[in-house]
């Protein structure tokens, strides 16, 4: 790794000249161990406490990833005089198409380090960079968190987050919908369509039918159904599955987060009757009644790429867009990988792919997915 790795490795303090106390306040950087149950919990627990701290950091998520997709899962703390100061959780992502990378975190919209200071953000952020070289890794992706600064690519402009309070009851929630998205949400609540909750197995079958059909529409391959699975138990109360039903048929189902009383829909779809029966507006309405009776105060709308379709869909539901900032760290000569569905480079496999019968795609997808992180 060239000058940009050297400038990470800045960020470890020397301790020559520093007397006693000093040195017994210094941070210590280690990796954490996730097979200790005890270590564990602790990170959680932290984690949960910090203003920073998004499911996507949880040793669950971590865990998750690693059990249905084969990324290895790691965290480095930052610790001074025993207490942790930073944590960056993290997967190393290999792909036979998309290359080696260390994301943090994989198969997520947030991630980063969550940190109490500058200087151990800077430490983490050095500590990463001289991983990334040692495992062959040429990319480091931060989605999020506290920002490292000097030798890295931060990206502020390229997508939103979209997040607002709920509101007092039902009728409330559906006044405050902006008048033209309020009349498809009506439309859709005429249509007759049942909406059911849960964390089965049948749930479950259900949200990935629907969810593996709306990927293959979009051109996109569909992750692992095991995915879903290691989510749902590990997140356990945390998680679960909403979906909307047209005669007896899932139409459109959401797999939602829940975290610190903000609710997060983050694996949704719908089949292409979906539109006409406006399924999806019913979901997203429903989801938010679901979240304000399970005493959530917020409705996290997800990421979205700027100027986007589905951009525009979350503005039309009355949500403002918050710019989001990503790092990125290269080794010299490389250029970020690449596995955004929007980069014009994969426009011809993405119109094959909408094209693929959906068994085929569902047996395929899988396999290319799991190596995207």
């Amino acid at each position: 790794m060239g000058a940009a790795g050297q400038r990470c490795r800045t960020g470890k303090s020397k301790a020559r000249g520093m007397n006693a106390p000093l040195l017994r306040s210094r941070l210590a950087v280690r990796m954490a161990d996730l097979k200790d149950a005890d270590e564990v919990s602790r990170l959680d627990a932290w984690i949960m406490a910090h203003e920073q701290g998004l499911p996507f950091h949880r040793p669950n998520w971590l865990l998750a990833i690693e059990e249905a997709t084969g990324q290895r899962a790691h965290c480095l703390i930052a610790e001074r005089a025993g207490d942790i100061a930073a944590i960056l959780p993290f997967h190393l992502v290999h792909s036979p198409l998309f290359g080696r990378a260390l994301v943090s975190s994989a198969f997520a919209v947030g991630g980063g380090i969550v940190s109490n200071s500058a200087t151990a953000t800077q430490r983490l952020a050095a500590e990463i960079c001289g991983l990334a070289e040692r495992w062959s890794c040429p990319t480091v992706e931060l989605r999020g968190g506290s920002m490292p600064g000097r030798g890295w690519i931060e990206k502020r402009d390229s997508h939103a987050n979209f997040l607002k309070p709920l509101q007092a009851d039902s009728e409330a929630e559906l006044l405050a919908i902006p008048r033209k998205q309020r009349a498809e949400v009506r439309k859709g609540l005429e249509n007759g369509l049942a909406v059911v909750t849960g964390r089965t197995e049948r749930d479950l079958d259900w949200h990935y039918r629907v969810y593996a059909e709306s990927v293959r529409n979009l051109g996109t391959p569909v992750y692992p159904k095991g995915l879903m699975a290691a989510v749902l138990q590990r997140f356990g109360e945390d998680a679960d599955i909403l979906t909307v039903l047209h005669e007896g048929q899932p139409v459109a189902s959401v797999f939602s987060l829940y975290h610190k009383g903000i609710v997060m829909p983050y694996w949704g779809g719908g089949v292409w009757d979906a539109r006409r029966l406006r399924a999806n507006d019913v979901m997203y309405y429903a989801l938010m009644d679901h979240a304000r009776n399970r005493r959530c105060t917020h409705f996290d709308f997800g990421r979205s790429k700027t100027d986007s379709g589905a951009y525009h869909f979350k503005k039309n539901w009355g949500f403002e867009p918050e710019s989001m900032a990503y790092a990125i760290h290269t080794a010299d000569g490389q250029e970020p990988r690449d596995i955004n569905p929007n980069s014009p480079k994969y426009r011809a496999q993405i119109a094959l792919w909408q094209k693929l019968p959906l068994p085929v795609a569902n047996y395929l997808g899988p396999w290319i997915a799991k190596g995207l992180g």
